[in-house]
């Protein structure tokens, strides 16, 4: 009896050292996240009871939980009550508002964007309205964070707004309805060239309206006539909803075709997408502008065509977000926006730029981003890690320096405003190069635009060198020469570069007579890059070798 005993216990107590094998790392992730709950909560007592002036509780912990998200991924984020409305935006594509978009220009709180058939647009809000109150508070670029909360709020309520306009010589008040505001996706669309059997597509977002948008889009095409080849524009596109840019390659791709994979921490968290339709423009060929300004969505889409063949790739490298965040809602209306799972695309690759892991002590599996080659279905070689490279690059650059000074001013957005208002019953058609120039060059010199080269800036620190240091007066002869010639090349640079001060003068005037479509329209007249897609598209020698037909 005291063997068969023994042997009991010798037994149970094996089959607990078997067990405890499996069990000790779970214990240990819940005893780590018991202990380090417990310091966390007794600092932030002790510290808010205790320090020498009085702490705001809630600020406090606000600052901790940033603290903590920091260390982790610019994408995992805490949004408070206060924010609520962009979680409605995010999830649901709308918000309670007026309709405008605003931006700091030239140090005044500006509206830069009025959406059609919204209050704003309705009651006369226009681009170029400088905002001086909301709902009764002054706004300023200091406090211009706060015009979002003012402005947005329940459908059916009012807010007062006071702007200026016509170079401030006008104040308006204006009481506007809130309304519920669906946020298009779709900025443009429509055949382009107008007498061709292509069409122009430029989508801004992946809101919750986008597939539906670019569906009905291609419908109300397909009924006009039929669509031979597509310029689908994600440049800016900064992403959105998976689902959205999931629907969107069902539209393009054949039925059955993988459209991305996203991995979270287990393998069960797996989840492949697949196209579940028949395409609507299958036959039409395909090219997709991208540029560094196209993430997380827009990269998506990108890829599928890429790795299927589905269309040419081109422009210049995208942004690189390989991260899917999902929202965990918490009390108190706040939430937690986190990254949860990567995504691949159908030929296996993460194209994830930034490794947030490496050298990282908070993330203890550090998974490395490395370019790794994959094949496309054509056996074309693509790489994993940092964005989706275009097929065919092709810049958009701006050549003069003038030209970003003149950007950087805000001198183009505020020339269209003065141009706007002086005449405001013109047909901008009628209107020649040569005029337009000359209105812009006397508004510049009345705006005191004061302007010296990068050139020129290292050019006085050389001439500063020279008179401190013993380089001789030949040296400092030469290099007084030398700035004279470019002080006698900057009284013409903005003439040697009229073509492209003429595009951005022209493409922002455009958007005060004609909104936003109005400003596309103008744009892509001038766009390299969309040029290049069209010339592409009506070359099936080159379309194919890009794409490694046979």
């Amino acid at each position: 009896m005291k063997f068969k005993k023994l042997s009991h216990l010798i037994i149970a107590g094996f089959v607990v050292f078997i067990f405890s094998g499996f069990f000790t790392g779970k214990n240990d992730i819940y005893f780590e996240i018991n202990k380090n709950m417990d310091l966390f909560s007794r600092v932030y007592k002790e510290i808010t009871f205790n320090y020498v002036d009085n702490i705001n509780p809630e600020e406090f912990m606000k600052a901790g939980i940033q603290g903590m998200l920091g260390s982790l991924d610019p994408y995992t984020i805490y949004i408070g009550a206060d924010k609520k409305d962009e979680i409605d935006l995010i999830t649901n594509g709308k918000y309670g508002g007026v309709g405008i978009s605003i931006g700091v220009r030239a140090n005044k709180v500006t509206v830069i964007e009025v959406l059609d058939g919204y209050s704003a647009q309705k009651q006369g809000i226009r681009i170029g309205d400088h905002i001086l109150q909301a709902g009764g508070v002054d706004i300023t670029p200091e406090n211009v964070e706060d015009i979002s909360s003012l402005v947005k709020g329940e459908p059916g309520t009012t807010v007062d707004i006071k702007v200026t306009r016509n170079d401030d010589k006008d104040t308006i008040n204006f009481n506007l309805v809130r309304e519920e505001v669906i946020v298009k996706s779709l900025a443009f669309y429509g055949f382009y060239p107008e007498n061709s059997n292509n069409v122009y597509l430029k989508l801004s977002n992946f809101s919750r309206s986008a597939a539906d948008e670019v569906r009905n889009a291609l419908k109300e095409l397909k009924a006009k006539k039929e669509i031979k080849s597509i310029v689908l524009d994600l440049r800016g596109n900064p992403g959105g909803l998976l689902d959205e840019a999931v629907d969107i390659c069902d539209k393009f791709l054949a039925k059955g075709k993988l459209i991305v994979v996203t991995r979270g921490k287990t393998d069960e968290s797996e989840k492949k997408y697949y196209s579940v339709q028949e395409p609507m423009v299958g036959d039409a060929n395909l090219v997709v502008l991208i540029n560094g300004g196209s993430a997380s969505a827009s990269e998506i889409v990108a890829g599928a065509m890429q790795d299927h063949d589905r269309g040419v790739i081109l422009g210049t490298k995208s942004f690189g977000k390989g991260l899917v965040q999902t929202i965990t809602p918490l009390n108190y209306n706040t939430s937690l926006k986190i990254t949860t799972a990567k995504y691949y695309t159908p030929s296996g690759r993460c194209i994830q730029k930034i490794d947030y892991s490496k050298e990282n002590k908070v993330i203890e599996d550090v998974d490395s981003i490395i370019a790794t080659p994959f094949l496309t279905d054509n056996k074309r070689t693509v790489y994993s890690a940092g964005g989706i490279s275009p097929d065919t690059t092709v810049e958009y650059e701006i050549q003069g320096e003038i030209t970003k000074e003149l950007l950087a001013k805000g001198l183009f957005f505020k020339f269209a405003d003065h141009y706007y208002y002086a005449h405001q019953k013109e047909d901008l058609n009628s209107v020649s190069d040569e005029k337009l120039f000359k209105l812009f060059q006397d508004y510049v010199k009345e705006q005191k635009f004061d302007y010296t080269s990068d050139t020129e800036k290292e050019l006085d620190k050389l001439i500063q060198m020279a008179s401190t240091e013993t380089m001789g007066d030949k040296i400092s002869t030469e290099l007084g020469q030398l700035k004279n010639q470019f002080e006698e090349f900057s009284k013409h640079e903005m003439t040697i570069f009229k073509k492209e001060i003429l595009r951005e003068i022209k493409v922002e005037i455009a958007s005060r007579y004609s909104g936003t479509e109005g400003k596309v329209k103008e744009s892509i007249d001038y766009d390299k890059q969309f040029q290049t897609a069209l010339n592409i598209l009506k070359d099936s020698v080159i379309y194919d070798r890009l794409l490694n037909y046979h």
